[in-house]
């Protein structure tokens, strides 16, 4: 019954900001590394942002650094994923998903993975 549920997604304008959750039910969120994918249609999964067990940030797509924030509060079991500077293209599905080993490098694997939440940056 382990799953991770993402909200927040919507719709919004170029320069815009949204803030994405991800809620973990059924595992203790402290020992997990929690990472932030997205998928835009017709492309490939990318790797966004990653926060640690150790609270330790990695950027895998440089272009949201500087305007995407992660952050963890283990207390409420949530991730987020504040977004600030929005651009269309990062209008994607964005998914959270979590691991034991911390953050991957150069992969996908994780143990767990939400159904993602839908992000569109139109004017």
């Amino acid at each position: 019954q382990e799953h991770l549920v993402e909200s927040g997604g919507g719709v919004v304008q170029p320069g815009g900001s949204l803030r994405l959750s991800c809620v973990a039910s059924g595992l203790i969120l402290d020992y997990y590394g929690v990472a932030w994918f997205r998928q835009a249609p017709g492309k490939e999964r990318e790797g966004v942002l990653c926060i640690s067990s150790t609270d330790d940030r990695t950027y895998y797509a440089d272009s949201v650094k500087g305007r995407f924030t992660i952050s963890r509060d283990n207390a409420k079991s949530t991730v987020y994923l504040q977004m600030n500077s929005l651009k269309p293209e990062d209008t994607a599905v964005y998914y959270c998903a979590a691991d034991l080993a911390d953050c991957p490098v150069g992969s996908l694997e994780m143990d767990y993975w939400g159904k993602g939440t839908l992000v569109t940056v139109s004017s």
